[in-house]
């Protein structure tokens, strides 16, 4: 049996992903999702676009003087600031890889770039051989290659092969692709393109119409070698190629696929959980692979298949993904070292410093729960550690008044610098209304409510209440996230997460105007 061919999985979720409106994140979240990319073992990270803002420049610069195994990319358009950017951000790598793009096909030629033909194709060389300047790794994406004319394309793709990229992208940029079109663009590049052979050809679907995955592996078969796609199928629009499908895809049917990636599958899971929370978005109960209900199994004939056989109704072992066979039972006699390999299994590596912060949290909350489970400990790491920013305003301390048929009365004492403010008043609709209503008033940031989520973080009635929302201020959405066994103390924590996030990204917007 011949060895496998090995397809290159390139992750864009710190790009492409973060694109997701209401997904934006900060450094240290960017750096936590990092670590576990690079944990998967993706052979690329595209940790950004250093061009787009100071935050993103310093993300990627920071990826990739820190990280070392995967190449890490950054994205530039084809003109000579962005890729001098990009450079400056990636430099310190030790593989690093510019990406560098530019819009073909003849819409985009006629409506956006207003160029011809042979102008793109004099800025796709220029842009390929500056890049090359600085680095031998070079990607070149004809952005929307999938509605562009294919003699057109195989004119781009053996131009810029010729400049020095080693990587040519094919980007399905608007999702309009089917698998049958997919595999014949490829095919048509392999045969026709005669310097094919000195690049990887890579493939990067949206999923506007679902088949993202489909259209990925369709383009893998017909002979490209690379990959692009996100956690979880975040992106713009509906998405991208959800990496834990299109791997699990090739793993699974290795009867059919003649090749495979190097992904360590059983951190498939905890890095969806972990990308799901610094995003904000939510992965649905149906999702495959790494949805809750992936394994569950309700109906009768169902359930009585798994037990006399499991491949009856299982395609792929729970494991092999990362979901836990048991659902590990801790409690206040847990010692630290029991919580951190815990929280290892789980997804999240802690520092020494911030094992501390979370076994603290821990203990207190294994007085006031006879059990805890694991998505309890996943709470407490994510509300401890992960996404944390400048607390500006913190919650000092509330007292709530709930009568029937009466507006709601909060006392709130929220806490700036060594300042404690506190407000009373009887408004709002609810609770919640009347928390949103009383952190306005105090910390002056006006705030629009769009999303209110609740859900427990583990099973019982003392479990607890995991709050997620989304705000909009001055026409951004922010995100707030905070988990307490009262859910009116998450929900209020929840607000003041939202407002700190707020108040941090005006902050940054006023250094870079500086």
């Amino acid at each position: 049996m011949s060895e496998k061919r090995q397809i290159k999985i390139f992750d864009t979720t710190l790009r492409d992903g973060e694109q997701s409106p209401g997904a934006s994140m900060n450094l240290q979240e960017k750096m936590e999702i990092a670590q576990a990319l690079v944990d998967l073992g993706v052979d690329v990270i595209e940790a950004g676009f250093p061009i787009a803002s100071p935050g993103d420049f310093e993300a990627v610069r920071q990826i990739a003087s820190t990280f070392r195994g995967p190449e890490i990319c950054g994205l530039a358009r084809s003109n000579d600031k962005d890729i001098d950017r990009a450079w400056e951000a990636l430099k310190q790598s030790s593989d690093p890889r510019i990406h560098v793009f530019l819009a073909t096909s003849a819409i985009h030629r006629e409506f956006k770039l207003k160029m011809s033909p042979d102008e793109i194709l004099t800025r796709a060389v220029a842009g390929v051989k500056r890049a090359k300047g600085y680095c031998d790794n070079i990607e070149f994406s004809p952005e929307d290659a999938a509605r562009t004319e294919l003699d057109f394309l195989c004119r781009v793709v053996e131009a810029v092969i010729d400049a020095g990229a080693t990587t040519v992208n094919i980007p399905d940029t608007v999702g309009f692709a089917t698998p049958a079109q997919m595999s014949h663009v490829i095919g048509a590049l392999v045969n026709r393109v005669p310097n094919i052979d000195q690049a990887v050809i890579s493939v990067h679907c949206h999923d506007d119409l679902g088949m993202a995955v489909a259209n990925s592996l369709a383009a893998v078969e017909a002979g490209a070698g690379q990959i692009e796609c996100t956690i979880n199928g975040i992106g713009e629009r509906a998405g991208n190629c959800s990496l834990e499908e299109v791997v699990m895809a090739i793993r699974t049917r290795g009867d059919h696929y003649a090749f495979d990636t190097k992904i360590n599958s059983p951190r498939l899971v905890p890095t969806s959980r972990l990308v799901s929370f610094v995003t904000g978005l939510e992965v649905q109960r149906n999702k495959a692979i790494v949805g809750r209900n992936a394994f569950a199994h309700e109906a009768g004939i169902h359930q009585d298949g798994i037990l006399k056989e499991r491949t009856t109704y299982e395609i792929m072992l729970p494991a092999d993904v990362g979901f836990a066979s048991t659902d590990l039972v801790m409690g206040k006699h847990s010692g630290r070292a029991a919580l951190a390999d815990r929280a290892k299994t789980l997804g999240f590596n802690l520092t020494g410093e911030q094992l501390q912060s979370v076994f603290e949290d821990f203990k207190s909350l294994a007085d006031r729960k006879k059990e805890i489970f694991d998505g309890d400990i996943v709470a407490l790491v994510e509300n401890e550690i992960l996404g944390q920013i400048e607390q500006e305003w913190s919650l000092v301390s509330f007292n709530l008044d709930l009568k029937f048929g009466q507006p709601p009365r909060i006392s709130l004492t929220l806490k700036k610098g060594d300042t404690e403010d506190t407000v009373e008043l009887s408004d709002g609709t609810g609770p919640v209304d009347a928390a949103f209503l009383a952190i306005k008033k105090i910390t002056g940031v006006e705030l629009v409510c769009k999303s209110y989520r609740v859900q427990s973080s583990s099973l019982g009635r003392d479990a607890n209440g995991e709050i997620n929302i989304q705000v909009e201020h001055d026409g951004e959405t922010y995100r707030g996230r905070a988990v307490s066994m009262d859910c009116i103390e998450a929900s209020i924590k929840a607000i003041l997460d939202a407002v700190n996030r707020i108040i941090a990204a005006e902050k940054l917007k006023s250094r870079s105007a500086s």
